[in-house]
């Protein structure tokens, strides 16, 4: 079967890259990859008079929780309330991995299905970042684990192209399918045998992974 399915060549895999992802990189805050507030033992980032310009959704991406409990505290709508982009402050803080923010935002009822305009959804965007304990904890809360976005990329497919062996594993582990074709017809199995895609140990640990499920699932249907 993986013989046989479409493999995408590498350059027009860069070209999917540049169209696909939400545009994260205009947010004017930190990069994903930094450390979160906790994880710095801090509990605010900024300046106090800088904090008191940004929206509930900046606080959330930053991780500000103090600020944002504050900010939530004037409207019982707040915790769900969208952006002009349909991003709310849930769906913000799994993006940029402020796994404590997301903790607190979901005790203060915050919507862990809701998707954004062009269907980005807080488990996408934490798998395309590789924040594992985030997904795993939104998939408690019994989110869509094939969940698929504008262009039809699913959790799984972004967690794969982004090189994420263990966001991967958890994905896998909890049933996401492997044979979902996002629009531009391949799946994320399409995408982790790519040639060329990936290199060196990464590639091995995601395609080892990924035989290890597909082997669990022979076994467990030769045991039925």
């Amino acid at each position: 079967g993986a013989d046989a399915a479409p493999k995408p060549s590498s350059a027009s895999m860069e070209r999917q890259r540049s169209t696909e992802l939400p545009a994260l990189d205009s947010f004017p805050l930190k990069h994903s990859n930094t450390l979160t507030n906790r994880q710095r033992g801090n509990e605010v980032s900024a300046l106090p008079a800088t904090l008191d310009t940004l929206s509930i959704h900046q606080l959330a991406a930053q991780g500000e929780l103090s600020q944002l409990k504050e900010h939530l505290r004037r409207g019982e709508n707040l915790v769900n309330k969208p952006d002009e982009r349909g991003f709310t402050p849930l769906i913000w803080a799994a993006a940029f991995g402020e796994i404590e923010t997301v903790r607190h935002l979901l005790e203060w009822g915050a919507d862990p299905h809701a998707l954004a305009k062009e269907r980005e959804s807080a488990l996408s965007l934490a798998s395309m970042g590789g924040y594992t304990d985030i997904v795993v904890m939104l998939l408690e809360r019994n989110v869509d684990i094939n969940i698929y976005d504008w262009n039809g990329g699913t959790p799984l497919l972004y967690a794969v192209r982004g090189n994420h062996v263990k966001c991967v594993e958890a994905l896998l582990a909890r049933g996401a399918d492997l044979t979902t074709e996002a629009d531009s017809g391949y799946t994320p199995l399409d995408l982790a045998l790519a040639p060329g895609f990936f290199c060196g140990d990464t590639r091995k640990a995601i395609q080892q992974v990924i035989e290890n499920h597909i082997l669990r699932l022979f076994q467990k249907r030769e045991l039925e």
